[in-house]
């Protein structure tokens, strides 16, 4: 009978996620495949696949049921893509590890450079940092739904149903694609607050979050809560085109960050760096609130 029990997404990543985690508890404990049981759980998100997450219930689409199994004692932790756990979480929930973070940037599929996107090109995106975004840099781009797992999504442009979208590079390379598309400069598009890692939360003061602590990688821990305590200031949700990285050299930690108007129109732009430890999410929040124009402030909270 196993004895740690994995909640995951069915998603062919989701899944290849949590093999990635329950390879470095193997690791981390001297444990053997077969000591991990994988339990997949079907989200409202993997079920409702016409509509953007925004009109539905936004990112708890991804999390609700896997926090129903865990709080149930179903599971004894859960795997996440970072970027789609939503940042105020329920207390009785913890993110006790993150996995060394990969590729952060995200990949345009079907042509090499978005200059290079014909004129009034069609780009598939579910995302309103995608959206705002592509269309700061090319007004004349049409932005339409996509939503789908990978291969989905792939197929849409190989078909023609669209000239373009635009992918994680870190999904791509997780499940071997690390060949389709070309991957965007930071500096062009700044990608999700979290994009690239993947954490692994479990409940309050259970026996598993001691052996789940044990797989963190401390500097995309750091980084990520960064970016995360940046969206919490701001009242961010999955309405709200924000973008941010941060970046860790020793003790000091560096977090740069965009507001964008959801047509592209104007944006504001900001970066702060500090010890480790400073709560330098909330202090860049805070500044780029005072200097957002209304058209941005209006999307956030805060």
């Amino acid at each position: 009978m196993a004895r740690f029990r994995l909640g995951t997404r069915g998603s062919p990543l989701a899944l290849t996620q949590a093999g990635m985690v329950r390879d470095a508890l193997c690791a981390a404990h001297g444990w053997v495949p077969e000591d991990i049981e994988t339990v997949v759980i079907k989200t409202t998100g993997d079920r409702v696949q016409d509509r953007a997450l925004a009109e539905i219930g936004g990112k708890a689409l991804w999390t609700k049921e896997l926090d129903r199994a865990l709080m149930a004692g179903e599971i004894d932790a859960c795997v996440h893509s970072m970027k789609d756990v939503e940042t105020i979480r329920p207390e009785q929930i913890r993110i006790a590890a993150m996995l060394p973070r990969a590729d952060v940037r995200d990949r345009l599929i079907g042509a090499e450079r978005i200059e290079d996107l014909r004129d009034g090109a069609v780009v598939g995106t579910s995302s309103p940092r995608r959206r705002a975004q592509l269309l700061r840099l090319r007004p004349d781009l049409d932005i339409v739904l996509i939503r789908g797992n990978v291969d989905t999504r792939l197929a849409k442009v190989a078909g023609g149903d669209m000239d373009a979208t635009l992918l994680a590079a870190a999904g791509l390379d997780r499940l071997g694609r690390d060949e389709c598309g070309h991957a965007i400069p930071t500096d062009v598009m700044l990608p999700a607050p979290a994009q690239g890692a993947v954490g692994i939360e479990v409940l309050a003061g259970s026996t598993a979050h001691a052996i789940v602590e044990a797989i963190d990688h401390a500097d995309t821990s750091a980084c990520v809560r960064a970016e995360r305590a940046l969206l919490a200031r701001l009242g961010a949700d999955c309405h709200s085109p924000v973008a941010a990285l941060a970046a860790l050299a020793g003790e000091t930690l560096s977090l740069r960050a965009e507001l964008i108007a959801e047509d592209g129109a104007c944006d504001v732009a900001g970066s702060i760096e500090g010890a480790l430890g400073d709560d330098l999410g909330t202090a860049l929040a805070v500044d780029l609130l005072t200097r957002a124009p209304d058209s941005v402030r209006r999307l956030f909270a805060a």
